[in-house]
């Protein structure tokens, strides 16, 4: 008789706030979690069942922390990959697979994916060098990406003209065309061990200029239906062709031609996703875990309009962190709010988030506006 889903131990690579609200729904499924982090004081350290201080690109640590669980999943992509392939030749279950993580941790792997697979992505170029990037085809200004490590918005600098060149990294990179887009939008699917997938309603997003990751998005989306739907099957289709097991985050551009492009993807819960946990009908934390575990995945219906906004340390601050007007917020009807459990806040760090919900679309967006000016973290 196969085991039951509280029977199997779950190994969670990083012990962020992603980790955390993974947990929060393992919980109630009465599974036992183990994490591993760098940080002794890492957000899912007392709320996990077993929480391990050590490192997550090391080879030894990864292993032997991996033989303890009977699942092993990532909240972060930059893990050591070696120990969970010989995890997963000796049986342990890996989702994402070992061979997708790989294949994300590599944005010019990944690139080159798209483009073997048909995936609409925009034009780019592998480069090593500095030298390399003189001698590129690109016309200027483009976007330069390092191939590895990058994350929030560090490690992608806009290129504008050969006098920027001087900033570039010095390290592989992958240049892309600029694409003049509309609107970032994401996807995210879910898939199985089964083979079944179903997809969350597209999400819009926007951007904070200065640090580049998101402050704000809304669900659901008030593009056309056939323009949703082309992007959720896009979603579907790099799911299938990378046969992955788990939750895949695909972030988009919407063209001013109205042509969508796939920006990045993510095999593991996302920033664009943690709206479902009061907007829609399962989270993408459930859902993850209902993939992982092979279970029949749930309903992503949207339930109502849900606004989510980062928060983010404010500039100027750093040190032990103080959340300011948290009364004013929460005396607004459909505020939740989800602090990470972060100590200490510097400027741009996430340190929790924001969802806004209401029947009326529009005044979700004026609440959430009020939140975004109202609510600060300093120190």
């Amino acid at each position: 008789m196969a085991k039951q889903i509280s029977e199997l131990k779950l190994g969670i690579l990083g012990g962020g706030q992603l980790g955390r609200m993974l947990i929060q729904q393992a919980i109630n499924y009465n599974v036992t979690t183990l994490v591993l982090d760098p940080d002794p004081d890492a957000p899912c350290k007392h709320i996990s069942n077993y929480f391990e201080n050590g490192s997550i690109t090391d080879f030894d640590t990864v292993y032997n922390f991996g033989k303890k669980a009977d699942i092993i999943t990532i909240e972060i992509e930059k893990v050591n990959i070696d120990a969970l392939e010989q995890l997963e030749k000796e049986g342990k279950k890996v989702f994402p697979q070992s061979r997708v993580i790989r294949l994300i941790q590599d944005k010019g792997v990944q690139k080159q994916f798209f483009k073997e697979n048909d995936i609409p992505t925009s034009p780019f170029q592998i480069v090593n060098t500095k030298e390399d990037m003189q001698n590129s085809p690109f016309h200027f200004p483009y976007i330069l990406k390092l191939r590895k490590d990058g994350y929030d918005g560090k490690g992608v600098i806009k290129i504008n003209s050969a006098a920027d060149l001087d900033k570039a990294f010095d390290a592989p990179c992958i240049i892309e065309k600029l694409v003049d887009f509309e609107k970032e939008v994401a996807v995210i699917v879910a898939r199985n061990a089964n083979g079944d997938m179903k997809t969350f309603p597209m999400v819009e997003m926007e951007f904070n200029p200065e640090a580049n990751l998101v402050e704000f998005l809304i669900s659901p989306s008030t593009f056309a239906e056939s323009l949703q739907q082309k992007a959720e099957n896009i979603a579907k289709n790099i799911a299938s062709a990378m046969n992955i097991t788990g939750i895949l985050a695909v972030e988009m551009f919407i063209c001013k031609d109205g042509e969508l492009l796939v920006n990045e993807v993510a095999p593991r819960p996302h920033n664009s996703g943690h709206q479902t946990i009061e907007g829609n009908y399962v989270s993408q934390f459930e859902q993850h875990l209902r993939s992982i575990y092979n279970l029949p995945l749930g309903d992503t219906s949207s339930i109502t309009n849900a606004i989510m906004i980062n928060i983010l340390g404010e500039k100027g601050f750093e040190g032990v962190a103080k959340y300011e007007n948290l009364e004013k917020i929460l005396a607004i009807d459909g505020v939740y709010v989800h602090l990470y459990g972060k100590k200490y806040t510097k400027p741009f760090r996430k340190m929790g988030h924001v969802t806004i919900v209401d029947i009326d679309r529009e005044k979700a967006i004026e609440k959430a506006r009020f939140v975004q000016k109202t609510l600060k973290v300093i120190a």
